[in-house]
């Protein structure tokens, strides 16, 4: 269960008590998620989620986050919406964790993604884009080739436990990516992390987007990048191009993209594998006795990255 910090009886009805939502009628931890501590709770006659903030998720940063997803809500984008409470804020602190209260969202995300709903989130990942050009915030990608740097230094001594030979696989991909990384794609706040966990669907319609914690400013065709690695691999391993060209086709007709993005998309594919590959390893190799959260397989990842290493266009995803 992704709850690190237990929240007494007591403590949260005073900070309930601060919201004009009712009194707690229930709340129970949520068993998805690795990064903060999330509970389902139930106030007066509705529901809300609550989260305190945990792990990689810095304070400075909560601002930013918060006033995202109201900024993004604000502009017809599905998202949750920070409560704020009698005093107007809606960041405040719960058993000595920043925490917040937001609104809940109705809908379930696909266990088994299928072409249509790549094709659904291709549009909605547009609008997003689009919807946060007018946002005046910024936070810059701390798990970008620096911070991969940062992570593979943590990890390097170990690495080879996970599977022989990975450190120097690793080290010779970063180069590579240091070395042809773009520079001049076109640039905005991204969600950086919209797997299908945190798209939620009802029926035949996307209902929503959720988890704005690792949003900043980068390459919009970097996000597409990690929609490529999250929804278009199937269990067995193998690359859907169809659901990949339904997603790139159906956001393009939103936010058209030029050649030169198109053309960046295997790169930066190899720049999403490795960044995933990179926290999952760290996650494996620094997880705590004892915790619920059990970590994810990183060599889910390193398989994604050969694909990508053997791409030769634009034609692999599924477009010319």
């Amino acid at each position: 269960m992704a709850v690190y910090t237990e929240v007494p009886d007591g403590e949260l009805e005073a900070f309930v008590a601060q919201y004009e939502i009712g009194p707690v009628i229930s709340c129970k931890g949520i068993a998805e998620g690795v990064e903060n501590s999330n509970f389902l709770l139930r106030a007066g006659e509705d529901s809300y989620i609550l989260t305190l903030y945990e792990k990689r998720v810095a304070r400075a940063d909560l601002p930013f986050f918060l006033g995202l997803m109201e900024h993004l809500a604000a502009h017809g984008i599905a998202c949750p919406t920070p409560i704020k409470g009698r005093d107007g804020d809606a960041l405040r602190e719960l058993c000595g964790r920043p925490a917040a209260i937001i609104s809940f969202l109705e809908g379930m995300w696909p266990r088994r993604p299928t072409p249509r709903h790549c094709q659904l989130l291709g549009e909605t990942l547009a609008r997003m884009h689009l919807a946060g050009s007018s946002f005046d915030g910024a936070r810059p990608n701390d798990l970008s080739l620096a911070g991969w740097r940062r992570l593979f230094a943590a990890c390097a001594d170990r690495a080879d436990e996970v599977r022989p030979g990975l450190a120097d696989q690793l080290s010779a991909e970063l180069e590579k990516l240091e070395s042809c990384w773009p520079t001049e794609l076109a640039t905005g706040v991204i969600h950086a992390d919209l797997f299908p966990d945190n798209v939620f669907f009802l029926g035949d319609r996307l209902s929503g987007l959720i988890d704005f914690y690792f949003a900043c400013n980068d390459f919009f065709a970097y996000d597409l990048a990690i929609c490529l690695n999250a929804w278009c691999f199937e269990a067995d391993g193998s690359f859907n191009t169809t659901k990949a060209r339904l997603m790139l086709a159906s956001y393009r007709k939103v936010r058209p993209f030029p050649v030169s993005e198109l053309a960046a998309l295997p790169i930066l594919a190899r720049g999403s594998a490795i960044r995933f590959l990179l926290t999952r390893l760290y996650d494996w190799l620094h997880h705590p006795v004892g915790a619920f959260v059990k970590p994810k397989d990183p060599l889910e990842y390193l398989h994604k990255l050969r694909f990508h290493t053997e791409v030769r266009g634009p034609g692999a995803y599924g477009l010319e």
